[in-house]
């Protein structure tokens, strides 16, 4: 599945109620996760009893969890709840009907993917040892560019930060297009060309 060696497939059932009774959550936290998810398989289990890749220092197995969603949209809450309850290094694949979108928690955030198609997932297993595996497999689910001189949390808060720099262009632009007064308009054409300054400096890593 995924494109994963076959050797790493296992097939395992967890049951919400198992769950809710070993780690108690709020009843608010369960009733969203009742809401949302249907139910949870662990599907791959990524370790050197399965793959010839030495362990990490930080990760002794990656587990892949097939989350069945009752809707198309799952609630970052959830994911946060499933990651901090079980003592897992997890990647969350999130099917909807015939797709899947992956999630996975990492530095006090949950990263989730765009859909595709359940076949057109083909998870690439590069690294030395499975602490870089894990490293790769978040970023690479989650759209994450690892440049140079730049860790893997560095590179998530820079890939929001992005997102957040080209969200406020495209609405500026729109105001500019919009703004008759040209005092105004210039005003919004200059801060339009500082965000792109500061956007290229994120994207290339440049101080």
């Amino acid at each position: 599945m995924f494109g994963l060696p076959k050797s790493t497939e296992i097939s395992k059932f967890l049951p919400k109620k198992t769950i809710f009774d070993r780690f108690k959550p709020a009843a608010a936290e369960r009733r969203l996760f009742n809401e949302q998810i249907s139910r949870l398989t662990i599907v791959a289990e990524i370790s050197p009893q399965t793959v010839n890749i030495p362990a990490g220092k930080d990760v002794p197995a990656i587990y892949i969890i097939l989350i069945a969603l009752k809707e198309a949209e799952c609630d970052k809450k959830n994911i946060a709840l499933l990651s901090k309850l079980i003592d897992q290094r997890m990647l969350f694949a999130l099917q909807h009907k015939g797709a899947v979108r992956f999630a996975v928690y990492r530095a006090g955030r949950a990263l989730i993917s765009e859909y595709k198609k359940v076949d057109d997932w083909k998870l690439d297993l590069t690294g030395f040892d499975l602490d870089k595996i894990w490293e790769n497999l978040i970023a690479e689910t989650s759209g994450v560019d690892l440049v140079e001189g730049r860790n893997l949390d560095e590179a998530i808060a820079a890939k929001e930060l992005g997102e957040r720099l080209t969200k406020k262009i495209v609405a500026l632009e729109k105001r500019a297009m919009k703004e008759r007064q040209p005092r105004r308009k210039w005003e919004l054409v200059e801060e339009i060309k500082r965000l792109k300054a500061e956007l290229g400096c994120v994207l290339s890593d440049k101080e």
